[in-house]
Parts: structure tokens; C-alpha cells; sequence
């Protein structure tokens, strides 16, 4: 009996520091982890949908254009470029990689005209032709050179969106189509690089963390910014008969003067419907 129960105690023995080896090969086995725990919060986020709106619970709206500029201080965050936090990425960055992945953008602020993966390239990037010449001046071969995108040069966002007053929940709401990022052109000026439709893109922002230079342990979603209007932006043109944006009858202080009125006249419109 002695016998049995010493061999039961080397067996045990035995296999509790085959299973601490195995622990310990699987621990060193893993990388490092750039932080005290865990995060899984981003892949398991799912967007809120829509509330039906309507067409008879819809009694006024108003199509607005709008501008995010990055390089305000509340938008700075749209252009990190995870120098620290490696799993935060810049807008546009974000963009490139999902149309890169087989997402679809347009080339019309309509989303009538699919943007093909060559006009993408094209627009994203550039190829050039080096000719190659020997030490004595002979030629001797083209190289091709790719010039990468640029996420920098990307400074500004136009933002297409919906205002609405919906009967039903007597609430003034917003929802965003369309953004582009805006490159600047040295001939033709400021240019749409492409045009997002935001429907289709919030359950790709929603899975990406935005920089919150705050709290750390608090992240947003580009799905939170967007729907809870985290950024700041100026009114560039409203619907009206003329087809004519904010500059082509306002300048400078003027301009931004115009806008501020067009943001006013909404919410005044909204307030005038509870006191009739």
C-alpha cells in the first residue's frame, strides 16, 4: 500500500511540473503586451442602426455641406498617427485600407460612379519613369519609381448631411451620406479624392479607436465622433435654388458670418415650431 501511494505522489509531482514547463513555454512564447490588460472592446462593437424614418413624419429638411478641418485643435485627433498607441489610425489611413480590403467609394457626391481600384491608385499614388546612366553618362535603363500616398497631405473632410425635423419623435436630427477627404491641387485648388459613403462605412469606423487625449482607458469609435457630432466644422454651402456654395458670394469674415446665420436659422426654425 505504502508502495502505491508513493508512486501516486511521484506521478503527481511529476505531472505538475510537466504542466509548469508547458506554462512557461507558452508564456514566452507570447509577445509583449504594450499595456496592463487586455483590450477587446473594438472588435466586439456593433453600430446602433437607424431609427425608419418616414417620408410623411418628415415635415422639414435641409441638406448642409460642411468642413472638418484637421488642423483645429478639437480635430486634431483625425489626423494621429499612433505615435504611441499603435492601434489608432488616421481617417483617411483608415479609408485607404478599407477600399484597399474590396470596400466601395464613389467618385460623385451622388454615389452614382463606383471609383475603380486603378482611379484609386491614380488618385492615391503615383508611378514615374527614371532613366539610368552608368558612371561615363551612357544610359542604360528606365526604373520605376512608386511614389506612396501621402496621409499628410490630407488636412480637411467634407461632410454631406440631412437635417431633419421627424414628427413621430418631434426631434431636429442629422444624419451624415457622404464624406471626402479634400487634397489640395496646385491648379484646380481643393479636390474630393473620393466620397465614402458613411452608412455603408460605420461598422468599419465603429471597430476603429480614436486618440482621446483625456482619458487613455476612455476610447471613442469614428462611429462615436460622427454620430455624436465630436468634431468641429463650418457650414460651406446649404440646398438652395442657385446651386451656389457659402464663397461664391461671401468672403473671408462675411463667409463665416453666413454660415454661423444658416446654423442659427435651423435651430431657430426648430424652436419657432413649439411656440406656435
Amino acid at each position: 500500500m505504502k508502495k502505491i501511494t508513493s508512486l501516486l505522489i511521484v506521478l503527481t509531482l511529476g505531472l505538475t511540473f510537466c504542466n509548469l514547463s508547458i506554462a512557461q513555454g507558452t508564456t514566452e512564447e507570447q509577445a509583449p503586451r504594450d499595456r496592463i490588460y487586455d483590450r477587446f472592446s473594438p472588435s466586439e462593437r456593433e453600430i446602433i442602426p437607424y431609427d425608419h424614418i418616414r417620408e410623411s413624419d418628415v415635415f422639414m429638411e435641409k441638406r448642409i455641406w460642411r468642413v472638418i478641418d484637421s488642423r483645429e485643435k478639437i480635430n486634431l485627433p483625425f489626423k494621429y498617427e499612433g505615435i504611441d498607441w499603435k492601434d489608432m489610425k488616421p481617417l483617411i489611413t483608415i479609408f485607404n485600407d478599407a477600399i484597399k480590403e474590396g470596400s466601395v467609394v464613389y467618385d460623385d457626391e451622388y454615389f452614382k460612379i463606383p471609383l475603380t481600384p486603378e482611379a484609386f491608385l491614380k488618385k492615391t499614388g503615383s508611378i514615374d519613369t527614371i532613366a539610368l546612366y552608368d558612371i561615363d553618362g551612357n544610359y542604360t535603363h528606365d526604373t520605376i519609381v512608386t511614389n506612396e500616398f501621402d496621409p499628410n497631405s490630407v488636412k480637411k473632410f467634407r461632410v454631406k448631411e440631412d437635417w431633419f425635423f421627424d414628427k413621430e419623435t418631434s426631434t431636429l436630427q442629422v444624419r451624415i451620406l457622404g464624406i471626402a477627404p479634400i487634397y489640395t491641387d496646385p491648379d484646380a485648388g481643393e479636390l474630393a479624392l473620393y466620397w465614402v459613403y458613411y452608412p455603408d462605412f460605420r461598422k468599419i469606423l465603429v471597430k476603429q479607436d480614436v486618440f482621446n487625449p483625456k482619458n487613455d482607458a476612455i476610447r471613442f469609435s469614428w462611429d462615436d465622433i460622427f454620430e455624436g457630432r465630436l468634431f468641429g466644422s463650418y457650414i460651406i454651402k446649404e440646398s438652395n435654388v442657385l446651386d451656389r456654395k457659402i464663397q461664391d458670394y461671401k468672403q473671408g469674415v462675411d463667409a463665416l458670418m453666413e454660415a454661423e446665420k444658416i446654423k442659427q436659422e435651423m435651430f431657430e426654425w426648430e424652436h419657432d415650431l413649439w411656440s406656435l
